[in-house]
């Protein structure tokens, strides 16, 4: 048998590892166009001893666990999650095909049962921001779209604050399914530790493909569906933390300033908002940089 050429061999293990982290991501269809096929049964052309072959693309970069982060610590500069960036085309049909597998996941039997819509996410798959909450409400669930009540509305708001529109970014839930009320006519419940760990496959998927910038954790359920943290969104919000190489903002969640309006929580959000404006380079004006203060 033909020795393989040692760029070949470094190809190839590269190759392996990135569809290995794929699949134990959960990934299991990968976009292929038939001309990528056929190309694979020619022969690749001899180099020329006068031509050097150009050099090989490292391999890609192992993700990192998550590392714990002292308050107020800055995380170090990171490049986006994904070594290998999809097409456009393939790009969308890889999240088309995720939408398709959420839309019909009954994992959770109680939670399939009772919802009336899955709330898979919305936005742009190319955004550089992405927020994260914790489960639909009743009006996400009748709707099937996230942060569409009251609390949508108000962050909503504060996405156009920032000088962004709400199809810049991109919003989704820890959970696609509004958690069950049993015995209840109203109200939401907290997720449990074994839905959220359940459904949370679905939310790493559209991270790595959409590979933002800066990722917002929306209250205390959020802020421990990602980071297994329970000290209390109080202590965290303002503080930068890291998920899955991505710096990681922890703040309120909209329906906190709901039902407390007080100028100096509505400050605190924009504070973190601020940060995170910083943290993708975006301008920010005098004026943006004065919303809440006391006069």
């Amino acid at each position: 048998m033909m020795a393989m050429s040692a760029e070949y061999e470094q190809l190839l293990d590269a190759t392996i590892q990135h569809l290995t982290g794929l699949k134990a991501r959960g990934v299991r269809f990968v976009p292929v166009r038939q001309e990528t096929l056929a190309s694979l049964t020619v022969p690749a052309p001899t180099p020329s001893p006068s031509r050097p072959s150009a050099p090989i693309p490292a391999k890609p970069a192992v993700y990192a666990a998550p590392t714990a982060k002292s308050p107020g610590s800055e995380p170090p500069p990171v490049q986006r999650p994904a070594p290998f960036p999809l097409s456009s085309q393939a790009k969308s049909a890889a999240f088309e095909e995720l939408r398709a597998r959420a839309m019909a996941c009954v994992k959770c039997p109680h939670l399939a049962s009772s919802r009336k819509n899955v709330v898979f996410g919305v936005g742009s798959i190319d955004a550089e921001l992405m927020f994260v909450g914790e489960a639909p409400g009743a009006d996400e669930d009748e709707q099937g779209e996230p942060f569409v009540g009251k609390a949508g509305q108000l962050l909503t708001r504060i996405i156009q604050t920032t000088g962004l529109r709400r199809e810049d970014v991109y919003i989704a839930n820890i959970l696609k399914c509004r958690p069950d009320t049993p015995g209840q006519t109203a109200g939401n419940r907290k997720p449990t530790p074994e839905e959220m760990q359940t459904c949370i496959p679905y939310l790493h998927e559209q991270i790595d493909l959409i590979r933002p910038r800066v990722l917002v954790a929306l209250g205390a359920t959020a802020v421990e569906g990602l980071l297994g943290k329970t000290v209390g969104i109080t202590k965290l919000r303002g503080n930068w933390q890291t998920y899955r190489g991505i710096p990681l903002m922890p703040t309120y969640h909209p329906a906190y300033l709901l039902r407390n309006q007080a100028l100096s929580e509505k400050r605190r959000v924009w504070e973190d908002m601020l940060a995170v404006m910083e943290k993708l380079g975006m301008p920010i004006s005098e004026k943006q940089r004065g919303y809440f203060l006391k006069a």
